[in-house]
């Protein structure tokens, strides 16, 4: 298997790069200072005009077409400068895949299009409750039918850039008698629905720049064609698109672990202690190797999950492995690397302080590192 990038991948990857340089770098403190969603809904913008918004969907309906090793390329790129934007990014593309796989075609023309051009800033993924996320089966949001009409009554929580997503995919609870998991179907929510309700952005540690919201439904009503997919087998569709979103969470958190990593190793070429740069140091030396391989590990990693994805195969085991290693050896990455540089890595002056709050999520959404390993060990024992 050749992990040598194609033309039009290194395209896509050089583009990425030069847009977090030139664009996302020189505002991602002030983005992550403010939360101001103005800067973001502008980065979102430019990247839907680059193409960036439907990296996976067809050209037909206003995507990019460029597969899911080119979608991790791209998110690790502007990663490295905002991870708030990438995660936006991320889920937004997650959004538009879904409806892809598995909308009508009415529900692609109206959706796709809005959602791949920039004229709606996103899509927002609802499927965790406050007493189903790590066990979303669980759910308790509810759509009742009445007529021909869905009516729709719950609440989402930790939905990523709600505020100014402009469709929700939901899930729901449609057959209360059915064995769990199997009575749950998906519906396409347009954000300005009587009774959609975003609350207050959350107060988090880190990625504070998108914003991370509850979502309430109270009596919305859906026309029939807002059910997407077959009812009551919507479930599968949430752990099958879940699987293709880890491995963005993958790729943003190999992203923010390079630039962590890259930064101090510059960072100790420069400093002198006892009259010599750091990087002399071979105790520091072996840190920045460590990091580096384990990291390197992990982008293999991804990118095999990637390739698996967009070649049709098999690919959600990969995809957890690719999580669990990117996100796990990330955090220890961006740890290391605040290390390395004392008492500066704790200071807001540098970025590493930024690098290490952005990277702590990415163990913990798209599925827990302990729920990676349960996916993990259950398909090894299946073998």
């Amino acid at each position: 298997m050749s992990w040598m990038l194609n033309e039009e991948q290194r395209l896509i990857q050089d583009t990425a790069r030069d847009f977090a340089t030139g664009v996302l770098a020189p505002q991602a403190a002030a983005l992550d200072a403010t939360g101001d969603p103005e800067i973001l809904k502008s980065h979102l913008r430019q990247l839907a005009e680059l193409g960036f918004m439907g990296l996976n969907i067809d050209e037909a309906y206003g995507g990019a077409d460029v597969g899911t090793v080119s979608f991790s390329l791209a998110i690790t790129e502007l990663a490295r400068a905002c991870a708030s934007t990438a995660v936006t990014v991320s889920v937004s593309n997650m959004v538009a895949e879904v409806i892809q796989a598995i909308g009508t075609e009415e529900q692609k023309n109206h959706y796709l299009p809005q959602l791949c051009s920039g004229e709606m800033y996103g899509g927002s993924f609802c499927l965790s409750e406050a007493g189903a996320g790590s066990d979303p089966a669980a759910m308790k949001t509810r759509a009742v039918k009445e007529g021909e009409d869905w009516v729709l009554n719950g609440s989402k929580v930790w939905i990523s850039t709600a505020a100014i997503a402009g469709v929700f995919v939901v899930w729901a609870v449609t057959d209360p008698e059915a064995p769990k998991g199997k009575g749950i179907s998906c519906f396409l929510v347009p954000a300005n629905t009587p009774g959609v309700t975003v609350q207050a952005a959350e107060k988090k540690m880190g990625q504070k720049g998108s914003g991370t919201h509850e979502v309430l439904f109270t009596d919305c009503r859906l026309p029939a064609n807002a059910l997407m997919g077959a009812e009551n087998q919507g479930f599968k569709i949430a752990v099958t698109e879940l699987a293709g979103g880890r491995i963005g969470i993958a790729s943003l958190a190999l992203g923010v672990a390079g630039a962590a990593l890259d930064y101090a190793r510059d960072y100790i070429k420069e400093r002198q202690q006892f009259g010599r740069p750091l990087a002399d140091f071979q105790g520091l030396q072996w840190m920045l190797a460590e990091q580096y391989t384990e990291m390197e590990a992990a982008r293999l990693l991804t990118l095999q999950a990637a390739q698996l994805k967009e070649a049709g195969q098999p690919f959600a085991t990969q995809a957890s492995m690719a999580k669990l290693m990117a996100s796990e050896k990330g955090n220890q990455a961006c740890y290391v690397a605040l290390q390395l540089m004392g008492a500066n890595g704790y200071m807001q002056d540098y970025p590493l302080e930024r690098y290490a709050r952005d990277i702590r999520v990415t163990s913990i959404y798209e599925g827990t590192s302990e729920i990676q390993k349960v996916i993990i060990a259950r398909d090894l024992l299946q073998a």
